[in-house]
């Protein structure tokens, strides 16, 4: 496997005359809307042999981080903090600085999230671009199915950074009252029940689904025949990961000592509403209620509730060098670190089963611009915490010749104990890390 050395990837279902793709889609209902679950095979259980847990976390911030604040500017375990790692100072130990990675053949623009944790080739100008599974996606159609929620895909407005396979967008959860819900209120009985009659009425559904297609099968062509059973392969997962889910649903929510949060309205708190989504991450990692979580933060026009701050996120990072802005976005950046430090901390605090949460999660911190001001997605800055990696270095590459920011994601793959031998543009694991 190679290993990059740092400095120092239209055609309709055929109809017959008495069934058509119009009514084989009504049948199935939305259902068949979700990514291709290959791993959904094992099944909940709770056994002491199991290996630990293993956990990732990736967060977005999509207007990028000031470089010259955040980079160190030497490479090792020696380098001096710049005012952003000054932030995470009592971490240090626990991460990792990587410099120079970029996706290759993602172009110049706030777009480029797209491709985020995909690594699908974007170009500046869109034009018939077509997305590939997420990092967290990809992982949970191996591990999904061990938890009760195979993933867990958070924003604070109104986007996301989760794709199935089939390049469709997995809808983000905006509001932190009704994640705490999903993970720990039972509800009321007759809640229970509905949700149990929607489970069973959906594979009702698939059912009927599967029949019409075995019965469609004899007459179509060998092209057709390859989409049905394509089709068919995704109705099989899906009742893969229903089944999953009903026998979740017979299990009690974990108990939590936390109360339900109130949503934060405010679409200009940038700090406020990471602190709530960081909450909810260090609870769902904390009762093992999901193993992979995105997160994407706040990236708005609007002024953010931040002392010293007088203009809008956005026109900050797009400062053009000056010094006024570059101070307030400062500033700003300065207290979304705090909340990061804040979370890492916490899951380095707790305990489970004589190692800490951090030691078993990964917390993946980047961008997918590495200068707003120019939409530059070259040398995205990535701060990579936790997870049992060999940390308290900064990890220096050579930004005109790069390794894939895919490798890194690849490395992480394994790390879950999920050992491919690719991911997207990845050409082997990330040098360096490794303990």
């Amino acid at each position: 496997m190679n290993r990059d050395l740092p400095l120092n990837h239209k055609s309709e279902i055929a109809t017959s005359t008495r069934t058509s793709r119009r009514q084989l889609l009504r049948a199935a209902g939305v259902g068949l809307a979700l990514p291709i679950l290959d791993c959904f095979q094992p099944r909940v259980r709770a056994s002491q042999d199991v290996p630990p847990p293993r956990r990732m976390v990736c967060i977005c911030t999509p207007l990028g981080l000031h470089p010259a604040d955040f980079f160190p500017t030497q490479a090792g375990k020696d380098y001096e903090r710049t005012p952003y790692l000054d932030v995470l100072g009592e971490s240090r130990n626990d991460f990792t600085v990587i410099s120079g990675l970029s996706h290759p053949e993602v172009g110049s623009s706030h777009d480029s999230i797209f491709s985020f944790l995909t690594g699908a080739p974007h170009p500046e100008i869109r034009s018939g671009f077509r997305n590939s599974i997420s990092l967290d996606q990809f992982a949970a159609e191996k591990i999904g199915g061990l938890t009760r929620l195979p993933s867990l895909s958070l924003s604070a407005e109104g986007f996301g950074l989760s794709w199935t396979r089939s390049g469709a967008f997995v809808p983000s959860d905006l509001f932190p009252s009704n994640v705490f819900a999903r993970m720990f209120l039972e509800g009321r009985p007759d809640e229970v029940l509905q949700q149990k009659q929607r489970l069973s009425d959906g594979q009702s559904i698939l059912d009927t689904v599967r029949e019409q297609v075995q019965q469609m099968q004899p007459s179509l062509g060998r092209r057709d025949r390859e989409k049905i059973d394509e089709y068919f392969t995704s109705v099989r997962e899906l009742e893969q990961r229903m089944t999953i889910a009903e026998q979740w649903s017979k299990r009690p929510k974990p108990k939590v000592e936390a109360k339900q949060p109130q949503n934060n309205m405010n679409s200009a708190d940038l700090i406020g509403k990471t602190r709530l989504m960081f909450d909810l991450i260090y609870l769902a990692i904390q009762t093992d209620s999901t193993r992979l979580i995105t997160m994407l933060l706040l990236g708005t026009s609007q002024v953010p509730p931040i002392p010293g701050v007088l203009l809008g996120h956005h026109d900050l990072s797009h400062h053009g060098q000056d010094p006024q802005k570059i101070a307030q976005l400062r500033t700003l950046e300065i207290e979304k670190l705090k909340t990061v430090n804040e979370l890492l901390q916490k899951l380095k605090n707790t305990q489970e089963q004589g190692e800490s949460l951090l030691d078993r999660t990964m917390v993946f911190f980047s961008s997918n611009l590495g200068d707003a001001s120019t939409h530059s997605t070259k040398n995205l800055p990535v701060l990579l915490a936790g997870g049992g990696f060999r940390h308290g270095q900064h990890l220096a590459f050579q930004p005109d010749n790069p390794p894939p920011l895919s490798n890194l994601y690849l490395s992480m793959l394994h790390r879950l104990g999920i050992n491919v031998d690719k991911f997207a543009s990845s050409t082997g694991t990330l040098f360096g890390l490794e303990t």
